[in-house]
């Protein structure tokens, strides 16, 4: 059951609450382009990953179907939207557990990052991104396959350093924040784990010139784990690269 956040808790900020088990799931509802919206957040599998929904004119964006794809297509079926499109946020297994399972029974669109695509375990409808996206970029329109959904102005943000590439997704609203769905690249305290000292330069330099280029009311949802908001963790930047590797 999908347990809409309290208005003066969670919708004028649009974080969500802590998800405290498997299957759990938490909507706001807002407005983008004066189409009314909803996002839901559920945690799924055994890496406590969490998923999200957008959803608007009877369509929905699912952003990394991670695992459990029973309970993904019954949350869709609980809003009574069709999941039209599918946005993998990077390459690694716990992210695409249920990518396959949720494709085939959808035939949603497949949009997914050009660097990370050939690690797939399905292969990409779109592909966003490539290593020539020069620092600073203000991130490319998603193409849905949903006129609803396209009518949001939905961009999507290369990422690279935690996999050779992921995605962000940034959705703005009206009245509310930006929503800004990052993956594993952007969470409370940091970045995504790195494997080399590179990698962690180059996912600092994108995460700062491409996620922290928006307010500081955007709010971050991550791929794991609790919300944050770019506010909170703009002061960190400095130390974060201090910190390092």
């Amino acid at each position: 059951m999908i347990i809409p956040e309290n208005t003066t808790d969670a919708g004028v900020t649009g974080v969500f609450s802590h998800l405290d088990a498997p299957r759990e799931a938490r909507s706001i509802t807002t407005t983008s382009a004066g189409r009314p919206l909803t996002v839901v957040k559920t945690t799924v599998g055994d890496m406590d990953n969490d998923c999200y929904l957008i959803a608007t004119g009877g369509d929905a964006l699912l952003i990394d179907a991670a695992d459990d794809a029973e309970h993904l297509l019954a949350l869709a079926g609980e809003l009574g939207v069709q999941i039209t499109d599918v946005l993998t946020t990077h390459q690694h297994h716990d992210h695409v557990r249920a990518l396959a399972e949720v494709l085939t029974a959808t035939g949603a669109r497949h949009h997914a990052p050009a660097p990370d695509a050939p690690g797939l375990p399905a292969s990409a409808d779109r592909t966003w991104g490539d290593d020539r996206s020069p620092e600073g970029d203000a991130g490319e329109p998603l193409d849905p396959a949903s006129p609803a959904l396209a009518e949001l102005g939905m961009l999507v943000l290369l990422l690279r350093g935690h996999t050779p590439g992921g995605l962000a997704l940034a959705l703005p609203t009206d009245d509310g924040p930006t929503h800004l769905f990052t993956g594993d690249s952007l969470f409370p305290g940091g970045v995504g784990n790195t494997a080399t000292p590179e990698d962690f330069s180059r996912l600092l330099d994108d995460v700062t010139a491409r996620c922290f280029r928006y307010p500081d009311s955007t709010v971050v949802h991550p791929g794991h784990g609790d919300d944050t908001t770019l506010g909170a963790e703009r002061p960190s930047l400095d130390t974060w690269r201090d910190r390092g590797w």
